[in-house]
């Protein structure tokens, strides 16, 4: 979507906007840190985000990279900074196509600043001189494409303070197609609000967002104005003065003097706050606090889908998605970016996309062996696993080999039964509480437009002994509102499922729409999901010694018990899909596992495929078949 339409739909209802910039790390593992911060600051709510443009070589294409990532992983409107320092046409080209493939629709076009190694700003042969030709070179070959943000400058920049020629140049960048405009850093906002009205009088008349610098520590705020030449009010000194050596007190007297900056531009009618976050989080959500715009401890967005949606080039349109991969979104998007349709509206035929391989995506656990090891400790007991999936749920860890995030809030109203089966040796690894009829505009389970209701059906996906798979699949067998999967590392497929179709386990209902079903069950995804799931267990295993008790426990229970998924389809039911599990556990939970199959109906499982009824079948050349 265009920046300058969600400006210009926060002006309409006077509800401020923010985003964030960033820029690319240096290193590998500050590029990665990046992506974890800037999945964390999506729950925010920016309206966007940019990253600025590493000039030359590497940094350029990281620019590139992250600009995808953020597009398509994290589902964040993004802005890609383009400079013509040091930039051909044919580099130009370059990196506009990268933006275009990532489905990135804005554009921030700059002059940018000279290379380390000139004093002056020159252009390269067959370049850009300044940000209006980039400007005019983009709106010329993508038309109307890219929304084109431009630079403004309050406080004048670098090599021209004529105030008079940069609102002529600023004016006639906006005249060849710049959409809005971006502001340098500033502190003086006296001296902004009157520039403000300068741009109105001479016919600007596109958004303009003022870029916010956050207070980290005295030293490096000072530093950042002398760098920018702004200007530093002096009751902003006098408060800032007296605590300079003590880095908690100038955030927080920081914090209040760059809201009441902000607060002043609000009540300017100016509805945007662009944050330079230096790639941290704490002074910019400190602001946003201050401001109300987010809660304290932070306000998630609302959500458009119960999933965050990707924002890449052909996934716009993308509002339904088996819900296996809940926790592991980042693997899902990996999975079928391949895919040149992604399913909309009903799921339709599953069986056309194909689901990524493994290890040519770097699908796997991740982090060192190291820390993993930290985070999980060793288990040599089916005690010591349980009590890690005990302490996920409680909030104690953040992370399980099947989920890169934590425990929710939907997950309260079940907490206490999925607590109860990992006691007992069956470990949960995904889960949903059923929902009848809450408001779509429900801080917790909504989702979807305003005034609409959604739902959900129960579902709960655990690893289950094979010692007790067969007294539990009697159980769903008898009850008529029950349908399973479950599936053995081997490829020992067991369900009760009528068909192959997709079960709809959430859905919405909104005005003036048709019935919105964004999440599903169905058996492709499954097997899809269930190599990825053992694949993750096997890689815990791995972190640990060959021949040690951790090892060979994890890898046991891996090569030897089922992953099941159960959904009660009647919807109005709280809890009857735990009643399934009365009196179920796993003897001795100290003691040595065994490692028996289970036979269903009175038989061993055989090479047999009813794609009714009971579905039971180990023959790969049956199990393939199903899959093409």
């Amino acid at each position: 979507m265009h920046i300058s339409n969600k400006l210009a739909e926060a002006q309409k209802l006077e509800k401020p906007a923010f985003s964030f910039e960033f820029f690319p790390p240096k290193t590998a593992q500050g590029v990665q840190n990046l992506y974890d911060r800037m999945d964390r600051m999506h729950d925010l709510g920016p309206s966007f985000i940019d990253i600025t443009w590493g000039a030359g070589g590497s940094q350029s294409e990281l620019t590139c990279e992250m600009v995808n990532v953020a597009q398509t992983v994290y589902g964040l409107e993004t802005c890609m900074h383009l400079t013509c320092t040091d930039m051909e046409t044919e580099k130009v080209d370059g990196a506009l196509d990268a933006a275009y493939k990532a489905g990135c629709t804005n554009i921030l076009a700059l002059r940018g600043d000279p290379p380390r190694d000139k004093e002056k700003w020159q252009a390269v042969e067959g370049g850009f001189r300044y940000a209006l030709d980039l400007v005019k070179y983009i709106k010329g070959k993508y038309g109307d494409h890219f929304d084109i943000g431009v630079a403004g400058y309050p406080e004048g920049c670098d090599d021209e303070q004529n105030p008079e020629l940069l609102m002529s140049h600023l004016k006639q960048k906006v005249d060849a197609g710049g959409t809005f405009i971006v502001t340098q850093m500033f502190y003086d906002v006296d001296n902004f609000l009157v520039w403000v009205d300068k741009c109105r009088a001479n016919g600007i008349t596109v958004p303009i967002v003022p870029g916010i610098m956050p207070i980290q520590t005295h030293a490096a705020f000072l530093r950042r104005a002398k760098g920018m030449n702004c200007h530093i009010p002096q009751d902003w000194i006098d408060a800032l003065e007296p605590i300079k050596n003590d880095d908690a007190a100038v955030r927080e007297v920081g914090k209040g003097l760059v809201a009441g900056m902000c607060r002043r531009i609000i009540d300017h009618g100016v509805m945007a706050l662009h944050f330079y976050t230096m790639n941290l989080a704490q002074s910019t959500k400190m602001v946003l606090e201050e401001l109300g715009l987010i809660s304290r401890g932070g306000t998630p967005t609302k959500k458009s889908l119960p999933w965050r949606q990707s924002l890449g080039l052909s996934r716009r349109e993308e509002d339904v998605r088996p819900v296996f991969w809940k926790n592991r979104h980042k693997s899902y998007v990996a999975r079928t970016q391949d895919w040149d349709e992604f399913p909309n509206g009903r799921w339709g035929d599953s069986r056309s996309p194909a689901f990524g391989e493994l290890d040519a995506y770097n699908i796997g656990l991740k982090g060192t062996n190291e820390q993993n090891i930290k985070l999980w400790g060793r288990p040599e007991s089916l005690q010591d696993i349980a009590d890690v999936f005990i302490r996920f749920l409680r909030g104690d860890l953040k992370s399980l080999p099947w989920s890169e995030i934590p425990v929710t809030e939907e997950a309260s109203p079940i907490i206490g039964n999925l607590l109860d089966l990992n006691r007992r040796g069956l470990l949960t690894i995904t889960s949903q509480p059923s929902v009848n009829g809450m408001e779509s505009s429900d801080p917790v389970h909504g989702w979807g437009p305003s005034g609409g209701y959604v739902y959900q059906k129960a579902y709960l996906e655990l690893l289950i002994s094979p010692a007790l798979l067969t007294q539990l699949i009697e159980r769903i067998d008898s009850n008529q509102s029950m349908t399973f999967y479950a599936v053995d590392k081997a490829g020992d497929l067991r369900t009760n499922a009528p068909s192959d179709g997709p079960n709809a386990v959430t859905w919405g209902v909104f005005p003036g729409k048709e019935i919105v079903q964004p999440t599903i069950v169905e058996t492709i995804s499954f097997i899809a999901w269930k190599d990825e799931a053992f694949r993750l267990g096997t890689d815990w295993a791995n972190c640990h010694p060959a021949g040690s008790p951790s090892r060979q426990l994890i890898e046991g229970i891996m090569s030897n018990w089922y992953l099941i998924n159960i959904v009660d389809n009647d919807f109005h039911s709280a809890h009857g899909i735990f009643s399934l599990f009365d009196g179920l556990e796993v003897k001795n939970l100290d003691g040595p596992l065994e490692w028996s199959k289970p036979a269903v109906d009175g038989h061993a499982p055989k090479g047999i495929a009813e794609l009714n009824g009971t579905h039971k079948t180990t023959d790969s050349r049956v199990f393939q078949e199903i899959l093409n």
